[in-house]
């Protein structure tokens, strides 16, 4: 017959005094005599445990000694007895619970740290999968309201930080910096897709985030009078951006035009360029052709340094469309494996974009505005200042054809937002592959808004617009 069940009466002091003992104690202000009453709680909040789980599995002797000297303390404790008597009765508790505890006492510092992360994770878990996500913006498409990974080119070794401002930097801004040293003097080169118009040519290699997570890389290869330097850079992330800062003054246009210029003066001379095939992953490959970028460098200058910055990190509110309707120009994350346009390529990811439509809205796109229903769209500070093309903000574009784009992509184009659907465009819409290339998003792929920019500390750190 299990012993009969016996209810310890609660704390004498009330949780509020307790909280605030306890804040006392973390701040080193509480007294001898407090701290030790705190540790006194919870050793009966130990003793306690230990009797609910194990006394029909105590004989009587073992029932009696645990009672006993948890009543002894509790009694002490009640008649706020000095910490010198208190120590004392702990250390006789402590001994009863070391022969009685079994698996609840004592624990070991390996039990303890599982038990923890155990917990922790878990409630990670929820409140990721309920309540709030940590999202990272890989890309520019919502840029400038928020950026993606972006560059900082050094022209000159002395723009380049100090290990010191490195360390800052990587902590602040989450910037890692890239320095590439010209292995022997000549000529730079690099290769470019061929009939791209001046696209760098990549191969796609493996590699690992955090030294942990597996993830897909994109390799780049310069030349030095025909000497390959490599550089590795995040899938996400733009290596053109660079080369148009550090060679061309920050010019996609420019940089277009002295690829096209390349290729027009090899074939006035009637030599053509150093053509090659690549496999750009396993079963794709590609046509690239070399084209000198117009500077020379000596063996062992730097030929390329520039800091890649992390993109905007922010937190998903995936609670509120569960009781309202997402709203036409909310920031707007969903899932994109029932997308085919970005499934095929990319899988099951998050994307960001701006909600431009929702089911039975007409859109239409008159650059640099968007129409909704007739009427200029309203409803978010980007549309404005794109309709505008204040500031960064660049405007709204029709989709091209010639990058695959397939709606949108006249003035006069309309498009009709089916049900149970959304559309969705990136507020840099000359940089987005959006609805405009692979259509709809489906009602039930909805994930949430974004609520808060928690990193880099940079001026966009706070609530997201």
């Amino acid at each position: 017959m299990n012993p009969p069940l016996k209810v310890f009466p609660p704390p004498e002091v009330s949780l509020p005094l307790r909280a605030l003992r306890r804040l006392l104690r973390v701040f080193g202000i509480a007294g001898a005599d407090d701290k030790m009453r705190e540790n006194a709680d919870n050793w009966l909040e130990l003793a306690d445990k230990v009797w609910h789980y194990r006394r029909d599995q105590l004989n009587e002797a073992e029932r009696k000694d645990l009672l006993g000297r948890t009543d002894a303390l509790r009694q002490a404790r009640r008649e706020r007895a000095d910490a010198g008597k208190l120590k004392l009765l702990i250390e006789e508790l402590e001994n009863t619970l070391r022969r009685t505890g079994g698996r609840i006492y004592p624990k070991t510092a390996l039990v303890e740290n599982v038990e923890f992360f155990l917990v922790a994770a878990i409630v990670i878990l929820g409140v990721r999968t309920y309540f709030v996500q940590p999202f990272k913006i890989p890309t520019n498409s919502m840029w400038p309201t928020y950026y993606g990974m972006t560059p900082q080119v050094y022209q000159t070794p002395a723009e380049e930080p100090s290990v010191a401002q490195k360390v800052f930097r990587f902590l602040a801004f989450g910037a890692k910096n890239y320095h590439l040293v010209a292995p022997e003097s000549g000529e730079v080169s690099a290769d470019f897709f061929d009939g791209s118009g001046g696209v760098l040519a990549y191969t796609e290699v493996p590699g690992r985030r955090w030294l942990v997570l597996p993830a897909t890389f994109h390799e780049y290869t310069l030349q030095v009078n025909g000497s390959p330097v490599k550089i590795k850079v995040p899938e996400d992330f733009r290596f053109d951006e660079v080369v148009q800062e550090a060679f061309f003054g920050g010019s996609s246009a420019a940089l277009g035009t002295h690829f096209q210029r390349e290729l027009q003066n090899s074939m006035d001379r009637g030599a053509p360029l150093d053509t090659r095939f690549i496999n750009i992953r396993p079963g794709m490959g590609s046509r690239v052709v070399r084209v000198p970028l117009g500077r020379a460098v000596k063996k062992g200058e730097t030929l390329l340094s520039f800091d890649l910055l992390t993109g905007d990190q922010l937190f998903v509110d995936r609670i509120s469309y569960h009781f309202m309707r997402p709203k036409v120009g909310q920031g707007f994350v969903f899932r994109t494996g029932n997308i085919p346009g970005i499934a095929e390529r990319f899988g099951d990811q998050y994307y960001i974009k701006r909600l431009v439509g929702v089911p039975g809205d007409t859109l239409q796109i008159k650059e640099p505005m968007i129409w909704r229903n007739g009427s200029p769209i309203q409803g978010a500070a980007a549309f404005e200042k794109n309709a505008h093309r204040e500031g960064l903000y660049r405007g709204y574009f029709n989709g091209n054809a010639a990058n695959d784009a397939h709606l949108l992509l006249t003035p006069d184009e309309k498009l009709t937002v089916p049900a149970h659907s959304f559309f969705a465009m990136g507020d840099n819409s000359g940089n987005s592959a959006d609805g405009r290339y692979w259509g709809f998003v489906p009602a039930k792929d909805v994930v949430g808004r974004p609520l808060f920019i928690y990193y880099p500390f940079t001026k966009r750190w706070g609530p997201a617009r």
